[in-house]
């Protein structure tokens, strides 16, 4: 189960989006971190899953770009205004699991959303201490947010492996000569033998 959930707008500010997912799955493990659409198994109930994922996170990455707040549906609605809206519903979810939740502003501009700018259920958002990935010193930004990651969760990306079975050692190579009348080859591929003719 990946331990941290990256929670996040696909139209907003989708490169660093990228790069910040890579730098987590290079420095922690791609296994420890959850990314909708790279990891939810295909014909998987997506709905299921994230519901789950976002329960069961012990660290969960809220990405803030600039279109985060102000995202709107074809008809102009704003879609965290809608209950089903899924940034709404992860968010949501984590913070009544108790997890912990960090916003990560991603960009040099973007702010954090005010309580009163957030629908009630999720209002708490705009009281947690947030992180800064900038876009000029982008490779540094990431470093730090992996070092802030190991302080929250100091042994991610160093769960222990499950021991696995023993490989049967491989049976030593038989060579053996012998005589063919007419020429030609001779094996016995049964046991993998390889007979030489002398």
């Amino acid at each position: 189960m990946p331990r941290v959930f990256l929670s996040f707008r696909k139209a907003d500010s989708r490169w660093m989006r990228d790069r910040l997912h890579q730098a987590l799955a290079d420095r922690f493990g791609s296994g420890e971190i959850f990314k909708s659409g790279g990891s939810i198994p295909l014909g998987a109930d997506f709905a299921e899953v994230l519901r789950r994922q976002a329960a069961e996170c012990e660290l969960m990455l809220v990405l803030i770009g600039p279109a985060w707040l102000d995202a709107r549906n074809e008809d102009g609605t704003r879609r965290l205004d809608r209950a089903d809206d899924w940034v709404r519903v992860e968010i949501r979810t984590a913070l009544r699991a108790g997890n912990r939740v960090v916003p990560v502003l991603l960009g040099d501009a973007t702010m954090l959303p005010e309580a009163a700018e957030l629908p009630s259920e999720i209002a708490d958002l705009a009281r947690l201490q947030f992180v800064r990935v900038s876009e000029t010193h982008l490779a540094d930004e990431l470093e730090r947010l992996c070092t802030d990651m190991t302080a929250l969760l100091p042994d991610l990306g160093h769960r222990p492996v499950a021991p696995t079975a023993a490989v049967p050692a491989a049976e030593p190579t038989v060579t053996m000569k012998g005589r063919a009348s007419g020429g030609g080859s001779v094996y016995q591929a049964a046991h993998d033998q390889t007979i030489n003719l002398a």
